[in-house]
């Protein structure tokens, strides 16, 4: 019925080290011979080199913006709610793995209550988003185009923040 599951080998779980509490949900080996490793807590790369693996990137789930699966291509696209390079690695054996549908489920099990709102210049998604230790912290993401720093565009987005927050027991 399962796929079998394919471990990363000892090396790469020795640089991945977990914190208390914090659990490995999946692994998968990349077409570079690298790791994109799910925990709990983090999306994790680690680079495969000559000297042995190392972690290039460890953001918490809270981070992505959005991530997708492209079967066909066996690429991983994640964007970042800061703005900072795509991640897009190639998954060596994506039928081997469940990365894919751990990385949906933690970045929705992240994000609590969005909304999207027009603003000039495009639109904006507000969101309460959850950390791994259970607390709420609210973020805006700014489309293409769109500058959070014009008056216009603030008042819509602080409106709305408040609104979620609200809705979510924060203080506005």
């Amino acid at each position: 019925m399962f796929a079998s599951r394919r471990q990363q080998p000892p090396s790469v779980r020795q640089v991945v080290p977990l914190t208390r509490g914090e659990r490995l949900l999946a692994s998968a080996e990349t077409s570079d011979g690298g790791w994109v490793v799910g925990t709990t807590a983090d999306l994790v790369v680690v680079a495969a080199a000559d000297d042995g693996p190392a972690v290039s990137l460890r953001r918490p789930w809270c981070d992505v913006d959005r991530a997708a699966f492209d079967p066909e291509r066996s690429i991983l696209t994640v964007e970042w709610v800061d703005a900072a390079p795509d991640l897009r690695p190639m998954l060596s054996d994506a039928a081997g793995s469940n990365l894919p549908a751990v990385v949906r489920e933690r970045v929705l099990w992240s994000v609590v209550l969005a909304e999207t709102v027009d603003v000039p210049g495009g639109t904006v998604r507000v969101a309460v988003r959850r950390r791994l230790d259970g607390t709420l912290f609210s973020q805006a993401v700014a489309g293409d185009g769109v500058d959070l720093s014009r008056a216009d565009v603030a008042n819509v987005v602080d409106a709305t923040e408040s609104r979620v927050r609200g809705a979510c027991g924060l203080p506005g």
